[in-house]
């Protein structure tokens, strides 16, 4: 692995770069992209934030999503690529990136170092520390606009400070952030007060489906819920939640149908059970607490291969 320094020299040597994150962003991605983005520039450095997927509706009022760019990247304008909390250069899904000298800033345990630089630091509570961290040693000051990407990013990230990784370190990073002008109210009222009803439709359909097992629970929609809702695949996100949120369950499982007979399944933990490594043996990944991935086969199929998982690592924890 990498030390910070090493990362720093690298950005002070390469003057214009691009910022980037997984597919599908989350709150940590968007808001540590756009967060790095601004501290590149004011080392004055040029720096331009590309998603492969369009980002949720609850982070659109983030400082600087307006200048979030979508790709293909012309590499011949850039020097270097920084990809954010992401496992390989394919699952950016940024075409034109491969050629760049790349850097990896990561926070999960199981990251694969497939860049020029990789540094990650399993113990950050989300991505966004790492960026903070950057800007501390460039000298880079943080203004409101850093603050306000960088806070939305851990805030989400640590599932609203409920994730097992979430302790002092976690509540030390947001209260600097604060302190650097977020406002935690208007954030928070961003991100869980301004759901399109399309999504409050659709969690309607997925509650309808909600089946609990002993300390398990899992709810499924099917494409026909999606149309008939209104909703978009953005619109799923964090409805698992609500089958966590039931008093005496461990870990809970969300199934979204998709095209050529497979779903889409999100896993969330309240810390007993390791569901990364749960979507890791489907071939997805994440944190501890906050995984996914895809399967293929009936609901049926996809479902009883989940929960037998599912079972078997609670069985392992009792």
């Amino acid at each position: 692995m990498n030390t910070l320094d090493e990362v720093l020299n690298a950005v002070l040597s390469r003057r214009r770069w691009v910022v980037t994150s997984h597919a599908r962003p989350d709150g940590d991605a968007v808001g540590s992209v756009l967060g790095c983005v601004q501290v590149l520039r004011a080392m004055g450095r040029q720096a331009d934030a590309y998603v492969g997927d369009c980002v949720p509706y609850i982070y659109r009022r983030l400082p600087g999503i307006a200048e979030l760019r979508s790709g293909p990247v012309d590499a011949t304008q850039y020097d270097g690529v920084i990809i954010i909390e992401c496992d390989s250069l394919q699952r950016a899904s940024v075409q034109g990136i491969a050629g760049l000298f790349s850097i990896s800033l990561d926070h999960h345990q199981d990251s694969i170092e497939f860049a020029d630089l990789n540094h990650v630091v399993a113990s950050a509570s989300a991505a966004s520390v790492l960026v903070y961290r950057l800007a501390q040693r460039a000298g880079v000051a943080i203004t409101p606009e850093i603050a306000t990407c960088l806070y939305a990013a851990v805030l989400t990230d640590t599932g609203s400070f409920c994730y097992s990784g979430t302790n002092a370190q976690t509540f030390s990073f947001a209260c600097e952030m604060v302190l650097a002008g977020a406002d935690p109210v208007a954030i928070a009222h961003q991100v869980y007060f301004s759901n399109p009803a399309a999504k409050m439709h659709l969690l309607g359909r997925a509650l309808s489906t909600l089946r609990c097992e002993g300390a398990i629970s899992w709810m499924h929609v099917t494409r026909a819920d999606m149309i008939s809702s209104g909703a978009s695949e953005l619109d799923c996100e964090g409805l698992v939640n609500w089958a966590l949120s039931i008093d005496g369950i461990e870990a809970s499982a969300f199934f979204r149908e998709i095209e050529g007979s497979r779903y889409r399944v999100s896993l969330r933990s309240k810390g007993r059970i390791d569901v990364a490594r749960i979507a890791a043996s489907f071939g997805g990944g994440g944190h501890s607490c906050a995984s996914g991935h895809v399967i293929e086969g009936t609901l049926e199929v996809a479902t009883d291969r989940v929960l037998t998982a599912l079972r078997r690592a609670l069985e392992v924890v009792s």
